[in-house]
């Protein structure tokens, strides 16, 4: 994450994007609450006095990796971001998808080549885990689809922020975090920020956002 500190460490304005699927669009599951990238927000603009940084959130909900690399241009490339966080896949190894890991991995690996091209730095997330038998379209292919994201970011020498891991170590907790098979509730999106901001460096236990409580 040495790369984001330098750049924070500039003092200069920063421009950051979230593209992803419905758990980053963050719609209806939080049934009011904040998601994740607007703790974010709160946590950069406010607690951490960068004012003029500006978030930037053009997920969609039911995206693949298809439709990310269809959009580009769009909902990314326009807006030449200096940190891209990109967080899919859970749409993708849906059976029904008929998107294999062979095709999810080139996508994938084509979203960050032009990222990187266009001067955005990528973050690869992973995301939380589906609750156990709940999703069989899903199940069976989702441990595979996550590994292939840790894969990338290591091939490609990029940050990697691992909630799937992370939520995993909390097992007993997950199903708190939940509003159904796998998408995130409110304390679901706490727990992904609080995720987040460590991996970051960006993490003050004693700030408003650290505080917030996360069952």
């Amino acid at each position: 994450m040495q790369r984001i500190a330098d750049l924070l460490a500039t003092g200069k304005p920063l421009k950051w994007l979230f593209y992803g699927d419905s758990i980053t669009h963050g719609a209806f599951h939080t049934f009011g609450e904040r998601d994740y990238t607007e703790h974010f927000s709160e946590r950069v603009r406010t607690e951490m006095g960068r004012p003029q940084d500006i978030i930037i959130k053009t997920a969609i909900s039911g995206n693949t990796t298809r439709d990310l690399l269809r959009d580009y241009d769009w909902r990314l490339g326009q807006f030449s971001p200096h940190v891209a966080f990109l967080m899919i896949g859970m749409n993708d190894c849906s059976t029904g998808r008929e998107i294999s890991a062979k095709e999810f991995r080139e996508n994938l690996q084509q979203l960050c080549f032009l990222m990187e091209e266009g001067g955005t730095l990528p973050v690869l997330q992973t995301t939380c885990p589906i609750l156990p038998g709940t999703a069989p379209d899903r199940e069976p292919n989702f441990p595979i689809f996550m590994n292939i994201i840790r894969e990338v970011a290591t091939e490609r020498h990029l940050p990697l922020v691992d909630h799937e891991a992370e939520w995993q170590q909390k097992c007993e907790k997950h199903f708190f975090w939940m509003s159904n098979a796998f998408h995130p509730n409110g304390a679901g999106h706490t727990a992904f920020a609080h995720t987040l901001l460590k991996a970051l460096g960006m993490w003050d236990a004693a700030s408003p956002t650290g505080r917030l409580f996360v069952p």
